[in-house]
């Protein structure tokens, strides 16, 4: 009789650990779903209270300055013109509430932007016509995140303010590259201002993040 080139015990040892088959496999692959998609729903949600108070006092003061700007240089210099545009709000969520992610950085809030406001504003006026505004608002999207992540400054609400100076109204229009610095510009310093004070208070908040 010839044996087995492989020990007895190694033999024992594949056996045991030999993979599931079937219905044991698709169990295993079950729970690895159900682990990931309760990670994903409920474990990136967990938040420390105080961080709660944190997130809102920091977009409450960062939102209501630039409101409170925007007030005041529209009644000093008798103008019409919009401060407080809708992804300044979503850079607020970043800035706040996730000032560990890449994307929150200051230098991913103010170029993105930035470079947003420049896209969108050059699309806007190379477009022009009404009936073109669909091809200028996806060039403006998109090669604002071309240019943002080219320059290493991704931020998504970046993509915003691109689209916001091609579809936005009239007011915005008539701005022109002035909407790079009011209130495009303007509005990310104070943000950004706002986040490096509020969120280094606290011992366990760091802005910007450093691993």
């Amino acid at each position: 009789m010839i044996e087995s080139p492989i020990p007895a015990t190694r033999r024992a040892v594949r056996t045991t650990y030999a993979r599931p088959r079937g219905r044991a496999r698709g169990r295993i692959r079950q729970s690895r779903l159900y682990r990931k998609a309760r990670y994903i729903m409920y474990r990136e949600t967990i938040v420390k209270p105080a961080d709660l108070w944190w997130a809102f006092i920091g977009s409450f003061l960062g939102i209501s300055t630039i409101g409170l700007m925007g007030e005041f240089l529209q009644g000093l210099a008798h103008t019409d013109k919009v401060f407080l545009i809708g992804s300044f709000g979503a850079s607020a969520v970043l800035v706040y509430a996730a000032a560990n992610s890449p994307l929150a950085q200051p230098r991913n809030v103010v170029g993105g932007h930035l470079l947003g406001a420049l896209v969108g504003v050059t699309a806007a006026r190379l477009v022009g016509a009404p009936e073109w505004l669909w091809l200028g608002a996806a060039l403006a999207v998109s090669f604002s995140i071309v240019a943002m992540i080219v320059t290493k400054t991704l931020h998504p609400p970046g993509g915003a303010t691109a689209l916001l100076a091609v579809i936005g109204s009239e007011r915005i229009q008539a701005m022109g590259y002035l909407y790079v610095l009011f209130p495009v510009l303007a509005g990310v310093i104070i943000l950004v201002g706002v986040a490096l004070v509020i969120n280094n208070i606290s011992p366990r908040r760091c802005y910007p993040y450093r691993r």
